[in-house]
């Protein structure tokens, strides 16, 4: 009868399409991409002639929050290291603010894979784009190994073809079996092995230990009769310890199929919990027998603890954005996370303050990067005061960028 099918339509339009009673409704949905989860759309017999309803797709915003943390915390880290050591990456064993940075990234990669492959229709197209989006990446980490992209006190660009970094090795020579210690570990020994000597992380890394400085675990001059190997490049991200790596990324699938497989929001948290408590102890027991934490050697312990850290971070982020909805104290962090490849280009590779440090007056030390920081300094009557409100100036400078280029519906990724 005409009545019922009226009826029927009108039921059907007002059933709700994710069966969830924590859904927002009213929460706007900004764009679809990795982060998005895409419910599929009831059927009923009685309605199969009826013109499928449109379907709403309901982003994380938790996920982008994530993302835009862990590129303030880069940042953070990067700009203020100096200043406070405390905040730098350990010279060697330990784990600091900084060691959690690239964990944080890798691990939230893990969950867009999980959230993208459950949208995969063909398995030939999927590995085709993840050739093609690799490619695109290593080119542009080629392009940013480049002199003028380094840093705000060098205004050249250049790249030495002969020393790219793939990966990295150290130039030492070793003979020393099962040592964790910068001069003889399986990790700069595979590299160098495989690698050779010039493609390697040409900083060295282990020079605020104590052996290497005087002002340890800060940077200082050499101590007396200093080894060798203070000055010889290694690489952190090196063939052993991005294999290590990559679990990281493994550890944040499975907290992504958590999200495609679980609706109810209370599990979601409750098997994020469980996980991350696990993996933090079973990080801390290998510590215990013998492992040490070290983000140099990406090792075992290290691993489960970053990724249980970074499990307690989302569980909390995602409780307090995409349940509670809090979204107001966290806008421009999610900001920064919809356009994170542009805030890391620009920001955490110095493109943007080495290209405004090239507009002086009289002298090139005349800028307004350096100008800006050194009143900063003077305001708060301390150098390192004066960087830490100079770098969170900068952070919220970046926030407010990445709200412009949302208002404009602008998201740059590769």
């Amino acid at each position: 009868m005409p009545g019922e099918e009226y009826d029927g339509v009108a039921g059907e339009q007002r059933r709700p399409l994710i069966i969830n009673h924590d859904f927002d409704s009213s929460v706007d949905i900004l764009h679809q991409n990795e982060d998005t989860i895409s419910p599929l759309p009831f059927s009923h017999t009685e309605t199969l002639a009826l013109p499928s309803l449109p379907v709403p797709n309901q982003r994380l915003a938790s996920l982008d929050v994530f993302r835009g943390l862990t590129v303030a915390l880069m940042i953070l880290v990067d700009d203020v290291g100096r200043a406070f050591p405390s905040l730098n990456h350990s010279p060697w064993f330990g784990v600091t603010l900084a060691d959690f940075v690239m964990p944080f990234f890798l691990f939230v990669v893990g969950i867009s894979i999980a959230l993208v492959f459950k949208k995969v229709s063909s398995k030939p197209n999927a590995t085709k784009k993840v050739v093609l989006r690799t490619i695109k990446l290593f080119l542009l980490g080629l392009l940013l190994q480049g002199g003028y992209f380094h840093g705000r006190g060098k205004l050249t660009y250049g790249v030495d073809l002969s020393k790219i970094r793939w990966l990295g090795v150290l130039q030492v020579h070793c003979e020393v079996r099962g040592s964790l210690e910068p001069p003889c570990n399986a990790v700069g020994f595979v590299d160098r092995l495989i690698l050779g000597e010039y493609h390697m992380y040409q900083r060295p890394v282990y020079i605020r230990t104590k052996e290497c400085s005087v002002n340890s675990p800060d940077y200082g001059p050499l101590p007396p009769n200093s080894p060798g190997w203070c000055l010889a490049p290694f690489d952190p991200e090196g063939i052993l310890s991005s294999l290590m790596a990559a679990i990281t990324c493994f550890m944040g699938l499975q907290y992504g199929r958590i999200i495609v497989l679980l609706q109810d929001n209370k599990q979601r948290v409750l098997l994020w919990s469980v996980f991350s408590f696990a993996l933090l102890l079973v990080g801390y027991i290998l510590e215990i027998l013998g492992i040490p934490l070290s983000k140099a050697l990406y090792t075992l312990s290290y691993m489960f603890i970053t990724a249980g850290a970074s499990g307690l971070v989302l569980t909390a982020i995602y409780y307090i954005v995409d349940i509670e909805h809090h979204r107001k104290p966290t806008i421009l962090l999610q900001w920064m996370g919809m356009n994170a490849l542009v805030v890391y280009a620009l920001a955490a590779c110095d493109i943007f303050p080495a290209a405004i440090q090239g507009f002086y007056w009289h002298s090139p030390e005349n800028n307004l990067v350096d100008a800006s920081e050194a009143l900063m300094q003077a305001i708060f009557h301390s150098e390192k005061w004066g960087t830490m409100a100079f770098v969170i100036v900068e952070i919220l400078f970046w926030g407010i960028f990445s709200g412009f280029l949302h208002k404009k519906g602008i998201y740059i990724k590769l």
